[in-house]
């Protein structure tokens, strides 16, 4: 999950990320709402600034 938010985060789109990860953009997107769930956002944007403060980014 945290790769895919670093991957958007960098500007990849949900194709690109699928593309760079080996798996279809139905999983990106899977997994990119299970990453939302789990850091509390209600938009990809607010996922990213979570992230960002949980420190996902940086790994």
């Amino acid at each position: 999950m945290a790769q895919v938010v670093r991957l958007a985060a960098q500007g990849l789109s949900d194709e690109a990320i699928a593309r760079h990860l080996g798996v279809s953009v139905r999983t990106v997107r899977t997994r990119f709402a299970e990453a939302m769930t789990e850091l509390g956002a209600q938009s990809r944007f607010q996922a990213g600034v979570e992230a960002a403060r949980r420190g996902w980014l940086d790994q």
